[in-house]
């Protein structure tokens, strides 16, 4: 579909207003569809190995994405789409997709349930806010590891002591600086031509179009395009699009559904999830797409209903609309906290049976700098090793069980255990784990190996 014509929708399109839109339109006919399909969840089979229900899913999703369109906030116009453009749009996703460039350059596919080519590992810890001292040190932890494809960050909280606010200046030199920071960690680490999801410190529209150069954010490089909750867009995030149609940087559609919130509990996030990606493919103008379920208490992915959402979406477009998904694994946990590693291996095994490649790790909620490379590796043994080893759907749902009786408690706490800064976790000069923060990710090999996993001998 012409671009133009989504513009042009976006201003035509039907007026409502934005609480109609979330009461009459997303409420209330996710509430209905979720009957109508019979779409219900178990809290103790997190990875549904049922097929039917992986389809009425979908179903419902793509109904939902035919029957209310997307919402933009700066219009207050809706955008509607046949069900046949949709159906378009499903046909055309990319399946593969190559990101950076010579020795480092990847190449992201759809993966299919149980699907024995593992996932790509996309390490760092993106959105969290770091100071500067520390961004750079914290980016060569997780780009260093052998295991490691592809890398992603933080944002610049701060430049030269200054804080960056929204839609003012300090955005663009904020979103060039990490860029700088970034290219410098990759020539460090030997690996200059990686590919990268960057340009994240600024909110606005501002530091996307400043880093779309060369020197900055590359071609072969990926840039995010978020929708909305939900199922909204604006003109910032049309701007993004926008900028990267000549550019030609890749679109990474963010979905960030909420379970608890519009759509209900984790069946109606799960229909929105769906119906995001579908209509994202069109108006982000996605390349591939982000599945970040959050809970409505917790941004952690890491929470039963969240576990279940990211299974049966993974699932759904695995069988129905083959797409290059890469799921988010942000713990409620962070570094020097066991809770982390356990969390991050339920995501890793889940997210890669369940037919996605892997990002994170969004350590403490994604809100701190207390995210390392070590917790990115375990990300990527765990999901090497249940594709080598040909888990199965059935398995993998009971070792994520077992992992979730040794964090759950966590989201009882007040503010979970957050762990602590990368320097506190890393050795500066080394940029190695501290030998405790070394211990507890040995241990959890140890513990992994017992319960099953073929881990490769240490």
């Amino acid at each position: 579909m012409d671009y133009l014509e989504i513009l042009d929708r976006s201003n035509s399109g039907t007026y409502i207003s934005e609480e109609n839109w979330d009461l009459e339109k997303v409420a209330t006919t996710c509430m209905e569809l979720v009957q109508k399909y019979q779409l219900k969840w178990d809290r103790q089979t997190l990875v549904p190995d049922d097929p039917a229900l992986a389809d009425r899913v979908f179903a419902a999703g793509f109904e939902l994405a035919a029957s209310i369109g997307a919402y933009n906030r700066s219009s207050e116009r809706v955008l509607r789409f046949e069900r046949s453009e949709l159906e378009d749009g499903l046909k055309n996703m990319k399946t593969s997709l190559n990101m950076g460039q010579g020795t480092d350059e990847r190449v992201l596919f759809a993966r299919k349930i149980m699907d024995e080519h593992a996932p790509l590992v996309w390490a760092g810890n993106p959105g969290a806010p770091h100071p500067e001292a520390l961004f750079l040190p914290a980016v060569m932890s997780w780009a260093q590891e052998p295991i490691v494809d592809l890398i992603t960050c933080g944002t610049l909280a701060e430049v030269d002591g200054r804080e960056v606010r929204t839609g003012e200046a300090l955005e663009i030199t904020a979103t060039r600086r990490e860029l700088t920071y970034l290219h410098q960690a990759l020539a460090r680490v030997g690996r200059p031509g990686m590919g990268m999801l960057a340009a994240q410190s600024s909110v606005s529209e501002l530091g996307d179009l400043a880093a779309a150069h060369p020197a900055y954010l590359r071609p072969c490089d990926a840039h995010l395009i978020p929708m909305l909750n939900e199922l909204k867009i604006d003109n910032r995030n049309i701007a993004r699009a926008v900028n990267s149609m000549e550019y030609s940087m890749r679109n990474g559609g963010l979905y960030c559904a909420i379970a608890g919130g519009l759509g209900g509990d984790a069946p109606g996030c799960a229909v929105v999830s769906v119906a995001s990606i579908i209509l994202g493919n069109l108006t982000n103008r996605a390349d591939y797409h982000i599945l970040h379920p959050i809970h409505i208490r917790h941004v952690a992915t890491s929470t039963r209903e969240v576990l279940w959402v990211e299974s049966v979406v993974l699932q759904a477009f695995a069988r129905n609309a083959p797409a290059i998904i890469v799921a988010d694994v942000y713990p409620k946990s962070g570094a020097l906290s066991r809770e982390l590693l356990y969390k991050t291996a339920a995501n890793a095994m889940l997210i890669t049976v369940s037919g996605g490649h892997l990002e994170g790790c969004g350590s403490a909620d994604g809100l701190l700098p207390n995210a390392t490379g070590l917790e990115a590796r375990l990300m990527g043994e765990v999901g090497r090793a249940v594709s080598r080893q040909g888990v199965t759907l059935e398995q993998a749902n009971q070792w994520v069980l077992e992992l979730l009786e040794k964090y759950e408690h966590i989201f009882k706490l007040q503010g979970g255990n957050p762990g602590v800064r990368f320097d506190q976790a890393y050795n500066l000069d080394t940029l190695q784990p501290v030998p405790e923060w070394a211990g507890m990710y040995e241990n959890t090999l140890e513990m992994l190996s017992g319960m099953g996993l073929d881990l490769p001998a240490r």
